[in-house]
C-alpha cells in the first residue's frame, strides 16, 4: 500500500462520484456533505460498488469487506472516511 494523504483520497472520491453521476464539475466544487442521492449526485448501488473497486486500484489500497459492516453511506464525507480509514489517514 502506498502512502495516501487525506486530500488525495478526497479528490479521488469526489472525482469518481462526479463521473458516476455524469456531471462536469471540478471536484473542489463538490461539498463534503453533499448527499450521494440528491439534487447534485445520483449514484446507483451498482455504481457505488464499482467506485470502490476503482478507488482500490487508483489508490493502491485494499478495502476489506468488514470495513463496510454496519456502515451507512449517505454523503461524500461518508465515502471519504471509509477510504481514509483503509489507507490509515
Amino acid at each position: 500500500m502506498t502512502a495516501t494523504n487525506d486530500q488525495t483520497v478526497t479528490t479521488a472520491v469526489k472525482r469518481l462520484l462526479i463521473a458516476e453521476s455524469r456531471l462536469t464539475m471540478d471536484p473542489a466544487e463538490l461539498r463534503d456533505d453533499e448527499p450521494l442521492k440528491g439534487d447534485v449526485l445520483n449514484v446507483s448501488s451498482l455504481g457505488f460498488v464499482g467506485m470502490f473497486v476503482r478507488l482500490e486500484d487508483e489508490l493502491d489500497v485494499e478495502l476489506p469487506d468488514d470495513l463496510f459492516n454496519g456502515r451507512t453511506f449517505t454523503t461524500v464525507d461518508d465515502m471519504v472516511a471509509v477510504v481514509a480509514e483503509a489507507t490509515g489517514r
